[in-house]
């Protein structure tokens, strides 16, 4: 956490920074696909919501945007590590992204909690049903605005990637927010680079001292 130095430091920004967009881009995705083939039928079946399934699509596709915003920061620190007013944007965007992401994580793993705790039956609320509601696994047929055959398994496998993909949104998030205070002098980490820094100042600043008979 506390490697960050001016040789090597704004490289693994950049690639921070690139990694939060392509997972940012890859949670989008999902969390799009899960909403348009799935989640759009049930959020509001015979004027039921199932809010677990609702909020928790809405916070990844969410966290997938800020990721994707919070990667860009971190670029365009990388490129301008002088400019205080994106250390600032770092530092903001990096703290509601971390927060955001782990949100999402604990999110996802509730929704699929009370999938696999009800065998899918949240999952068939917008099914029209003739005595008695059934479950994703059952052998009986229902009018579904939507293929209930694969909507189970295809559930899951798309939301056990999401919460990975949370997980490294958080990790990275936090990593660039450390970087953000190093940047500002804040923290345990900032002694480090803000010595080198000083060093760096000082042997330009010798030449000049020399010509004028300072040291």
């Amino acid at each position: 956490m506390c490697g960050f130095d001016k040789e090597t430091g704004p490289g693994r920004l950049m690639k921070k920074g690139l990694t939060l967009i392509l997972v940012g881009h890859i949670n989008f995705i999902l969390g799009a696909i899960v909403h348009g083939s799935i989640l759009r039928h049930i959020s509001k079946p015979n004027n039921k919501i199932t809010t677990e399934f609702t909020a928790a699509n809405i916070i990844s596709v969410t966290s997938g945007l800020l990721s994707i915003a919070t990667g860009i920061i971190s670029i365009l620190v990388s490129r301008n590590l002088s400019v205080w007013k994106l250390h600032i944007g770092l530092l903001i965007s990096s703290f509601l992204n971390a927060l955001l992401s782990m949100a999402c994580g604990v999110g996802l793993l509730l929704a699929i909690s009370l999938t696999v705790s009800s065998h899918g039956r949240g999952l068939m609320m917008g099914c029209n049903f003739t005595d008695r509601p059934i479950n994703a696994h059952s052998s009986v047929n229902a009018d579904c605005p939507f293929d209930s055959t694969r909507i189970y398994d295809t559930t899951l496998a798309v939301w056990f990637p999401c919460v990975l993909l949370a997980g490294l949104e958080t990790g990275l998030s936090v990593w660039c927010f450390i970087v953000g205070l190093i940047l500002r002098g804040l923290g345990p980490c900032s002694h480090m680079y803000l010595k080198e820094k000083l060093e760096e100042e000082e042997e330009l600043l010798a030449p000049v001292l020399e010509q004028r008979g300072v040291i």
